[in-house]
């Protein structure tokens, strides 16, 4: 019978997913590992757009043409 050895990439493995399995219990959810962060102080025209969705209101102005007669 053939002894079954444990190789450095099979402890690894088994390291990560330990790893990642108490991540899980103890926030509730897996991380991300390489997400980048954002500033708040870069110019983003994305953002700013997105800011304006949350106004009770659209600026729009409709701009009424005077009829001649």
């Amino acid at each position: 019978m053939k002894k079954m050895k444990i190789t450095q990439m099979d402890y690894i493995k088994a390291n990560r997913k330990a790893s990642r399995d108490e991540e899980i219990a103890e926030h509730g959810w897996p991380s991300r590992q390489h997400a980048i962060h954002k500033s708040k102080k870069v110019y983003d025209r994305k953002r700013m757009k997105a800011g304006l969705k949350d106004l009770p209101f659209h600026l729009s102005i409709a701009i009424k043409t005077r009829e001649t007669t």
